[in-house]
């Protein structure tokens, strides 16, 4: 009975881990678009929210990481199981990174809201947001389901992303100069896409992930990057996280 108890108990653990990763990814998920609408619609509320409820995810990362050290520490974890916790810490990292990206387009959309718009940018760029949001989704479906086709699916997507974000930059460029009165709202709304673009690149990094768990290895290679501007900013001076 004292085995059966223990290896029930550990079962807990384990399940409470993974709530908590899904909990994440979906305040990550509303993170991402709330930012996408709060450009397009220059709401300046959203945009605030958007900057508050990334604590929250911060948290869930801090709790994540500290329940599974206490695991790894006091049940020690078959190998198995142990690279489901591993798994989990590591997709923790990267929706903490894609939560900062998201606070980080609040930031900027608040000083957006003081300028003259940019036709038909924060709608692209929402486009662009959406669809890192679906594949977001996606991945944390496949984390569920331990479905590495569909994580594969999700890495081939983000080549998409990429020829999004290079479509934009050329025509932030083409604003710039037509009208240098356009530079500086231009460079923010670039900084926002490539944000976007990076958000793409973490839930590649998820992905990746899901494969290691649902098959022991990971991918061979790595997709080759769409993105041709050679600009990484990662986050850019002024965006702190």
């Amino acid at each position: 009975m004292q085995d059966e108890h223990i290896v029930s108990s550990y079962d807990r653990d384990l399940e409470t881990i993974q709530a908590q990763i899904m909990k994440m990814g979906g305040l990550v998920e509303e993170a991402i678009m709330n930012a996408a609408v709060s450009l397009e619609k220059r709401d300046e509320e959203l945009a605030e929210q958007v900057r508050q409820g990334d604590r929250a995810i911060d948290g869930l990362e801090e709790t994540i990481n500290e329940e599974a050290a206490r695991v790894i520490a006091l049940r020690a974890p078959t190998a198995i199981d142990l690279r489901v916790i591993l798994t989990v810490m590591k997709i923790s990292v990267n929706l903490e990174r894609i939560g900062d990206y998201a606070k980080n387009m609040a930031k900027r959309t608040t000083v957006l809201a003081q300028m003259s718009p940019i036709n038909g940018s924060p709608s692209a760029l929402r486009r662009m947001a959406k669809e890192v949001e679906r594949m977001l989704k996606d991945v944390l479906d496949a984390y569920i389901q331990r479905d590495a086709a569909l994580a594969r699916d999700v890495m081939q997507r983000d080549h998409d992303v990429d020829q999004m974000y290079n479509a934009l930059f050329r025509e932030f460029l083409t604003f710039m100069m037509e009208d240098p009165r356009n530079i500086t709202a231009c460079m923010h709304l670039h900084f926002i896409a490539k944000n976007i673009e990076r958000m793409g690149d973490h839930v590649t990094s998820i992905a990746e992930q899901v494969i290691y768990l649902a098959t022991g290895e990971m991918p061979e290679e790595t997709r080759p990057k769409g993105d041709k501007t050679a600009v990484d900013p990662e986050l850019s001076p002024g965006d702190s996280a």
